[in-house]
């Protein structure tokens, strides 16, 4: 089994799928005229404002909803392993992803609010990749098909979001408080599903609550702490910048070698931690309360920065100017040395401990329990951001049927089913914790790179809505308005939630009817 599945990563993750992710990139920023950038000073006043109902969640809440999902063991063990595998260099090609794909999370987060539903089970907003590819298109011909994409795509999240990707988080915590305290692995699974279920069976007022209170917490904590470390190390940052940069672009002659691993290991590891084009942001953005999509677009966009050019960017730092890492080849740990900073003890594994060495030079037995305690804040908000969107995409698959009331058990098909994906999600984090490391990362690969693939193709076959609604949003600005979104004016088809909201009450027009997938 071990074996077929990475096989099976290995034809996901092919080099298709990291030049696509680049080549979108580039498109998209073209397309948007760098919206990435021109942008900056709005999505920072947005990402500060608040508009919130009993419905949806702020912009804030959802950026800190959308973090929580970015902001996790990507950060500190993904950032060790692209290291490891794919030289210093891939660190740069991170940065390249973050850049490139804000202007796709931008795209994909603005489809995610324009064709968000009203959830008909619980009154709350609803929305991402299996929505808009379902109705986009609804009006005309293709409708089938795409709304076999959106049931595809919906599918695939659930298996990925509810079985694959919370093993990985919860075994980058248990290897993290291993390595600190020496705690059991099942220890740590036991208590951390206490308090997932705790949060989890809140709905996603309490996830976006939580998430509001703890990700800009630990974020901002983790970032200050290794940025001491690195001032504490100034002496070695020239070096390090330059050895990331020559790593990069094939310059060194060390890691000349393994140029195509360090772009493969950038991009891999950018989108598993900042999540651009994976289609998870849709989801986050769909829960907040805005009078124009564009809006979430571009606090989402900004999203991607915080979360790569900041932690990401931290954690390389902070390994890299300590000596706290180990560079092999043929991606491998089993392969030959290239490269080595002389901080690592020999039996070093590859992932947080190269997080927690670096942080052991400055505070000595406590840099082990820092990156154990960020790692499990971290990964837990990752893990409710994932449950989150697998019960959006349930949510989606069932329709109406959600409202269905089963007598004999009390309660409606959607609450049964919710229960059943939660409990669900709870096994996958006990079996993630006492698994090895690189099982739980091959299946999580395997998630991210399924839900990229169809997210992908799915936003360039949809991209120009996105488009008209941020032309939309700066031709409004520019006139000193407060800009709202009026999907009929602008030619969109299959908006049917903002064909019936008045964003300036808040409210619907008439009641919301359920119209089939997602509602």
């Amino acid at each position: 089994m071990t074996e077929f599945l990475s096989t099976l990563n290995g034809y996901i993750w092919s080099n298709a799928l990291v030049y696509l992710c680049l080549a979108v990139g580039v498109y998209f920023s073209i397309r948007s005229k760098f919206v990435q950038i021109r942008q900056i000073p709005e999505m920072i006043r947005l990402m500060l404002r608040g508009e919130k109902s009993p419905s949806g969640v702020s912009s804030f809440q959802a950026l800190t909803m959308s973090l929580a999902g970015r902001v996790g063991t990507g950060n500190i063990a993904g950032v060790a392993t692209a290291i490891a595998f794919g030289g210093p260099g891939a660190l740069f090609w991170m940065w390249v992803m973050a850049f490139l794909g804000a202007s796709t999370s931008f795209v994909e987060c603005t489809l995610g609010q324009i064709y968000k539903v009203r959830d008909q089970l619980t009154g709350e907003y609803r929305g991402g990749p299996a929505y808009y590819l379902s109705r986009a298109k609804a009006h005309t011909a293709a409708a089938p098909l795409f709304r076999i994409y959106g049931l595809v795509f919906a599918a695939v999240t659930i298996l990925a979001c509810g079985l694959l990707l919370p093993s990985v988080q919860s075994n980058s915590m248990a290897v993290a408080m291993n390595n600190a305290w020496g705690w059991s692995e099942w220890w740590v699974a036991v208590g951390t599903v206490i308090l997932l279920a705790f949060v989890i069976i809140g709905g996603v007022k309490r996830i976006a609550a939580f998430a509001s209170v703890v990700v800009p917490f630990m974020a901002v904590a983790y970032i200050l702490l290794a940025l001491i470390v690195v001032a504490a190390n100034a002496s070695e940052v020239p070096a390090m910048f330059s050895l990331i940069i020559s790593s990069a672009l094939g310059f060194d002659a060390a890691f000349g070698a393994i140029l195509g691993a360090a772009i493969m290991w950038g991009v891999k590891r950018g989108i598993y931690s900042n999540e651009a084009g994976q289609g998870s942001g849709p989801h986050a953005a769909a829960a907040a309360e805005v009078s124009h999509p564009a809006k979430q677009g571009l606090v989402q966009a900004f999203a991607v920065y915080v979360d790569t050019l900041f932690v990401c960017s931290a954690t390389g730092f902070l390994i890299l100017s300590t000596g706290a890492y180990r560079v092999y080849e043929g991606e491998t740990a089993d392969g030959a040395v290239l490269a080595d900073g002389g901080l690592l003890p020999a039996d070093a594994a590859v992932g947080p401990t190269f997080a927690q060495n670096g942080f052991d030079t400055l505070w000595s037995g406590a840099g082990s329990s820092f990156v154990a305690i960020s790692l499990f804040f971290f990964c837990l908000t990752t893990i409710i951001a994932y449950y989150y969107m697998a019960e959006t995409n349930l949510r989606f698959i069932m329709g109406k049927a959600a409202t269905v009331s089963m007598p004999v058990i009390r309660g409606t098909v959607g609450g049964t089913a919710t229960m059943l994906l939660q409990a669900l999600i709870l096994v996958s984090v006990t079996i993630g914790a006492v698994s090895t490391a690189s099982e739980a990362w091959t299946l999580g690969d395997i998630g991210v790179g399924l839900m990229a693939w169809l997210n992908i193709i799915g936003i360039l076959i949809l991209q120009q809505p996105a488009y008209k609604a941020l032309r939309d949003y700066e031709r409004q600005k520019k006139s000193g308005l407060d800009p709202t979104f009026d999907p009929v004016a602008l030619g969109i088809a299959g908006a049917t939630f903002w064909e019936n909201y008045d964003p300036k009450t808040g409210k619907d027009k008439v009641a919301p009817v359920s119209t089939g997938p997602g509602g």
